[in-house]
């Protein structure tokens, strides 16, 4: 009998753990009601068959979509919301700039994709999600889109540059008086076979609180959908924690499956959480197995409940910021429910040269380790940063939409020192802008009085001649290479053509909808008159090429919080 491959034997494990995590069928049987915001179980499957309806095209397979409902009627059951631990990091919206006054916006990029899964979980189990789980840039960036990728032409003096730009401008369908830009990148590609040998660390919170289904199972089954899209010669370690860190598997060679499979296997819940512990095993077994030029990564799964050694957010953030120097980059999975640390996982992401996702489901999983693995694996780009600088003889106002705890100030940007966020290979970042004309007054908040010293007087020349370019704004990037310390800069015009909304991309379309359906849940004072009812149109207006069903769920998510009371 010959040896099963990589991929038979992580299909096997993952067949048996599947037989193992089948609940009795009490377990899915209707949740009580508790409270108003209790979704029911008769409209629980009245979504469910909608789902159905829409998926039925072959997007979603219907039994991954039963899964999903389970799934979430058992998590509903199972947490008691008067002892719901969660925590969120407060966001303040920012509203309107003075292009005159302040003609430069400068921010991080940010790939994290973790508060849509996030805000899906609330949605599935009924309930609207708290306002500062809601980060809009992280619900606009959960998508892939089509830009293109870096052409030959896009070349910096040594070599194809990992990035190229995309640009768009039309009115914004929630005030079509004002006018919204995207931004939009695209990282190069990288297939399987050129990407680089991987160094691989998974760090597995294994303490008691990860003792339920949506926790330590769903980790052991991302872990080994992972380990089926690898090659033979990458090699994986295992360290865990809970009162105390451990190896539970040293480094070793993917071919050798079976070993690391078992591994897996093996791992249950128990004890208390001392994360930083485990940290300091991770990147030192990621150090001594070091690949120069290659993949070097902790994979950290955890539900953020760190509760016993280094406790505090600031000093856990500023071991994670020193781990980062050694050249080990950070992937953040987060799981669960109910004690969930978004604000402790979203900042270690941030320091750690990484990204934040939160695997809700299998499907999550298979979309960030299976469909996108290359992209959460392969950093083409770091530091990447962008500063637009508005024309003030086209632009009186403009408001970045989301990024809140990504703003720069505008010496940042060519400082080198100042860190910012990472892309992978393939991924899409993208950035709208909602902007008020010249000739249009500016609803700030509160406007400060006109200028004495900078007045233009009559008959001067106001700004430089680029200000009668016609131009509406530049774009300019700043990015290293994943082991560069000296960054690059390129810049973009963008032209208005007074595009109205209908005659956008579908692209467009789409990210403006999520950004609507944002600014919905945190009951943005930008809103305007905007309803569900609008975002639905204007999502559905956006489907075009819906690549994995990602869309069309945006469709079914939008009309499941139409039915749930805020």
């Amino acid at each position: 009998m010959t040896a099963p491959t990589v991929a038979e034997g992580v299909a096997n494990e993952m067949k048996k753990e599947h037989t193992m995590m089948q609940p009795p069928a009490a377990a899915v049987a209707p949740p009580p009601l508790r409270d108003a915001s209790t979704i029911t179980y008769g409209r629980m499957v009245e979504s469910r068959g909608r789902a159905e309806a829409e998926y039925q095209s072959g997007a979603v397979a219907k039994q991954r979509l039963h899964k999903s409902v389970a799934l979430a009627m058992r998590e509903r059951s199972e947490v008691d919301l008067k002892s719901n631990t969660e925590a969120y990091a407060y966001q303040a919206e920012s509203g309107f700039m003075d292009a005159a006054q302040n003609p430069l916006s400068t921010f991080s990029i940010d790939v994290d994709t973790a508060s849509y899964a996030n805000v899906r979980r609330f949605l599935n189990q009924g309930r609207r999600p708290p306002v500062d789980a809601v980060r809009i840039e992280e619900l606009v960036n959960y998508f892939p889109y089509h830009y293109a990728a870096p052409a030959a032409s896009d070349r910096d003096a040594d070599g194809a540059s990992p990035l190229a730009v995309a640009m768009e401008v039309a009115s914004a369908p929630w005030a079509p008086e004002h006018r919204l830009v995207r931004i939009g990148l695209k990282g190069r590609e990288v297939t399987m076979a050129a990407r680089p040998a991987a160094n691989l660390v998974f760090l597995l919170d294994v303490s008691g609180s990860m003792n339920q289904p949506n926790k330590l199972p769903l980790v052991k089954e991302s872990m080994r959908l992972l380990i089926g899209k690898l090659r033979p010669e990458d090699r994986v370690a295992i360290v865990t924690y809970a009162g105390n860190s451990g190896l539970a598997l040293p480094s070793t060679a993917v071919r050798q499956a079976a070993e690391i499979l078992a591994a897996i296997a093996e791992l249950s819940p128990g004890g208390s959480t001392n994360g930083a512990m485990g940290i300091h095993l991770a990147y030192d077994v990621a150090k001594a197995n070091f690949i120069s030029g290659g993949i070097n990564r902790v994979i950290l799964c955890t539900d953020g409940d760190f509760n016993v050694g280094v406790t505090s957010q600031g000093e856990l953030t500023r071991l994670i910021g020193e781990k980062a120097k050694s050249g080990v980059f950070l992937t953040v999975l987060g799981f669960g429910m109910g004690n969930y640390k978004d604000s402790m996982l979203e900042q270690l992401a941030d320091k750690g040269n990484g990204a934040y996702g939160y695997i809700d489901t299998k499907r999550e999983a298979e979309k960030m380790l299976v469909e996108q693995v290359n992209g959460t694996l392969v950093t083409i780009a770091k530091d990447v940063k962008i500063q637009v600088e508005f024309n003030p003889a086209k632009v009186a106002g403009y408001r970045l939409i989301g990024y809140e705890n990504r703003r720069l100030a505008k010496e940042d940007f060519n400082n080198d020192a100042v860190d910012a966020g990472e892309i992978g290979a393939g991924h899409t970042v993208t950035a709208l802008y909602e902007i008020v004309s010249a000739g249009t007054q500016v609803p700030v908040a509160g406007a400060v009085d006109e200028l004495k010293y900078q007045r233009v007087q009559p008959g001067t020349a106001r700004g430089a001649p680029e200000s009668a370019s016609g131009e509406l704004l530049t774009v300019k990037i700043r990015y290293k290479e994943p082991a560069g310390e000296q960054s690059l800069k390129r810049e973009y015009p963008l032209n208005d053509a007074g595009l109205g909304f209908a005659a956008a991309s579908s692209d467009y379309k789409l990210a403006a909808a999520v950004a609507g359906f944002g600014m919905i849940l945190r009951d943005s004072p930008f809103k305007g008159t905007t309803t569900l009812a609008d975002v639905t149109a204007w999502a559905q207006a956006g489907l075009g090429d819906d690549a994995g069903g990602y869309r069309s769920e945006f469709v079914r998510l939008v009309k499941q919080a139409e039915t749930i009371q805020p």
